[in-house]
């Protein structure tokens, strides 16, 4: 099946001539119209777009371009703006929502001739871990369909998981790639922030929101990066920085390198199959001849709260444009403009969307801004600092993604500090706006993924590559696949 290439083997298909990007397109379209009813991937399928797209990849490939991307079908987390496309956020507030532009990285990826295939779900305006908040319906996990994919970017884990597309675009806020990634056992980046342009991306955290990718091997996630990566000035906060060639150090290996182990990573309530594989992965690469060095984040503790002041402070500014005047659903409730605000996000945001504008406008309010918002601004800056330091010893960091595997659909949603736990490992690092990237390392007793973090210093991408690659190729864990049909 066309659709199980990887997308290496697609790409010098194309290039050969021996496939066409149509033939590999339909291939991924025909596998959604008999897959999608059970994992709930998709919220929009564009199909006669896609066709389109591939036909013009088509002619580009006819001619003679060689690019990585091109004629690569792929799935857009629908939080990205797509020009004329249905972009809802994965809510009923901005549903029919068509937005007059393309964002910076999905259009980067459609230049270089990459296939749109659909927009996938996500937790409503990507505030959740187990996409289970969308507003439309649960995406279910393609190892096992009573499991949650992860959250908010579940919708593009899954695809890409489940042969749906070959590699996907996500967000990562507080682990919303990395924590899909582990739990569908794909590989999933969060660049450094600022790396990849937020231009057309809705916002829910602005200094901490970044555009990720997807891919079921480490250089299907380089490839992506490659062409997403770069300054644009159309995004304040966007980087200006040399963007190097990210598959260069892939087949460098890890001997010389060192590794840190952070000890507060290694705690009581981590699932014990998956500190055993992730011991067993940060073994491994001590076999091929990295050094590992016990690394101290003394601030990780303070992590979770810390997130949850300043994300939900950002989210209860950023989500306070959506009012029924301007954009998105408008619903009445009697005559005049207060009624008509109440009614429209009472009945248009969700329940989790509620509880983090509440909680946001409550620590931004007088007398209690200073006692929240900016000392959780403080104690952002010391975990920063304490990765910082660690960088000094160390070349990178390798943890636990997540302190377990996927979870029940259900378990989690009555208990909203529950869920919010599940993210205790990949918020410090969102926190310090460095880069990270998770890559399957094992399985549990119940045959559910298991991801090894490693996580860089700002800007050195690279070198989580690197190290990611090294595992990747001297192990085989990316090879298993989910029994599907």
């Amino acid at each position: 099946m066309l659709n199980k290439l990887t997308l290496s083997d697609a790409r010098g298909k194309l290039q050969a001539g021996e496939i066409t990007a149509v033939e590999l397109t339909q291939a991924h379209l025909d596998y959604i119209k008999t897959l999608d009813d059970q994992i709930k991937a998709y919220i929009t399928v564009t199909e006669e777009q896609a066709l389109e797209m591939a036909a013009k990849a088509d002619k580009r490939l006819q001619a003679g371009e060689k690019t990585p991307l091109l004629g690569i079908p792929m799935a857009i987390k629908d939080v990205l703006c797509t020009e004329g496309v249905q972009t809802t956020c994965a809510s009923r507030l901005l549903e029919g929502f068509r937005p007059p532009y393309t964002g910076t990285a999905v259009q980067r990826l459609f230049d270089a001739g990459a296939v749109m295939l659909g927009k996938t779900n996500t937790d409503e305006f990507a505030m959740g871990s187990s996409t289970e908040n969308s507003g439309f319906f649960t995406t279910h996990n393609p190892w096992n369909t009573n499991r949650v994919p992860g959250g908010s970017s579940g919708g593009s884990a899954a695809a890409v998981a489940a042969h749906m597309a070959m590699g996907g675009l996500g967000t990562d806020t507080g682990g919303s790639v990395r924590a899909p990634g582990a739990f569908c056992g794909i590989v999933a980046l969060k660049p450094s922030y600022g790396l990849v342009s937020r231009y057309g991306l809705i916002a829910f955290a602005s200094s901490l929101d970044s555009i990720g990718c997807f891919g079921r091997s480490v250089e299907d996630v380089a490839d992506i990066l490659q062409v997403m990566a770069g300054y644009d000035s159309k995004d304040s906060t966007s980087y200006h920085t040399d963007i190097p060639d990210y598959k260069a150090r892939l087949q460098d290996g890890v001997k010389g390198l060192k590794i840190g182990l952070p000890r507060e990573y290694f705690i009581e309530g981590v699932q014990p199959a998956t500190e055993k594989a992730v011991r067993a992965a940060i073994n491994h690469l001590a076999s091929l001849g990295a050094e590992i060095v016990e690394v101290s984040l003394p601030h990780t503790e303070y992590a979770l709260p810390t997130y949850y002041l300043v994300a939900t402070a950002e989210a209860s500014a950023n989500l306070a444009r959506y009012d029924g005047v301007r954009f998105g659903v408008r619903k009445s409730s009697g005559d005049g403009l207060w009624p008509m605000y109440k009614a429209t996000r009472g009945q248009g945001f969700g329940a989790e969307v509620k509880r983090r504008i509440m909680l946001g406008t409550f620590v931004l309010s007088a007398g209690y801004y200073d006692a929240y918002y900016l000392k959780a601004q403080k104690v952002r800056t010391l975990i920063k600092d304490d990765f910082e330091k660690a960088f000094e010893a160390v070349d990178v960091i390798a943890a636990p993604t997540m302190p377990t595997t996927a979870f029940k659909i259900g378990e989690k949603s009555k208990d909203p500090l529950e869920m919010y736990l599940t993210d205790v490992f990949t918020l410090p690092s969102s926190l310090a706006g460095i880069c990270g990237l998770s890559v399957p390392c094992g399985f549990d007793e119940d045959n559910l993924p298991i991801g090894l973090q490693i996580l860089g210093p700002f800007m050195q991408e690279t070198k989580i590559l690197q190290v990611a690659a090294a595992y990747e190729y001297s192990t085989e864990w990316h090879h298993h696949e989910p029994a599907l049909p």
